[in-house]
């Protein structure tokens, strides 16, 4: 069965951190890829950063590198985005999400369509 779970969203104000969980079923977890993508109301799905299945490339979107980190616990079958720095516009809707696809490079994995499965997501206010 998939099932992905997300938290850790919440209130912080501008410049703090908050940290993002990813509870993932066995079977998810040994994905080709995985995820974070955040939207906000009325807006397409943006994505955030991924990591491959084997723990050991990363992606990032622009607007976070240097202050988000991906990370896999294998042990825990969980995957983290560890927010630093935060700005108000990192605000939104945070979703993690599985590809079962494991033919696709760097770009093709920043692609929503690349995802076949996700969380129901978790909210992520900035205050400034």
């Amino acid at each position: 069965q998939v099932q992905l779970v997300d938290t850790g969203g919440g209130l912080a104000q501008a410049g703090c951190p908050l940290r993002l969980s990813c509870a993932a079923s066995v079977r998810t977890f040994s994905s080709p890829a995985m995820a974070w993508f955040r939207q906000a109301p009325g807006k397409e799905r943006e994505f955030v950063s991924a990591i491959m299945g084997s723990g050991g490339s990363t992606y990032y979107v622009d607007s976070v590198k240097g202050r988000f980190t991906i990370s896999r616990d294998t042990a825990k079958n969980t995957m983290y985005l560890q927010m630093n720095s935060l700005k108000p516009e990192d605000t939104d809707d945070y979703y993690c999400e599985a590809s079962s696809r494991s033919s696709g490079g760097a770009d093709f994995y920043t692609k929503p369509d690349a995802y076949d499965y996700w969380g129901q997501g978790t909210q992520v206010t900035v205050s400034s």
